[in-house]
């Protein structure tokens, strides 16, 4: 499924290094929820995603839900896969997505951490 393969861009390190693609995915009230408690705007995430501590990252569980012909909400578990200092870490995932301009951008992401 698209939504799927973007969700796995967005943990990629190439897209999380590319501002220009990274704001292409991401609408413009984007807000992100973290799995640290952080709360993320759009503009944060633009400024503080790309100098970031690459991590690989894998995806499991994927489910997709519509809401309406343009907007949908996805869930799926992702790994943190243990990388240098940082130890692995696991959590469930949902995202709203809605289709514009001929393209999908993720407007709201919230992580919750889980057991490994």
């Amino acid at each position: 499924m698209h939504l799927q393969a973007l969700e796995a861009a967005l943990q990629s390190r190439a897209v999380r290094a590319d501002g220009a693609r990274l704001a292409a995915l991401l609408a413009d009230e984007f807000v992100e929820f973290g799995s640290s408690g952080q709360v993320w705007t759009r503009a944060a995430t633009l400024a503080d995603l790309p100098a970031e501590h690459f991590c690989p990252r894998s995806i499991s569980d994927f489910q997709a839900r519509w809401l309406a012909g343009d907007v949908a909400f996805v869930t799926y578990r992702s790994v943190r896969h243990a990388s240098g200092a940082l130890p692995a870490a696991a959590s469930l995932r949902s995202s709203l997505w809605k289709w514009r301009d001929g393209r999908w951008q993720m407007a709201f992401h919230q992580g919750t951490p889980v057991a490994v």
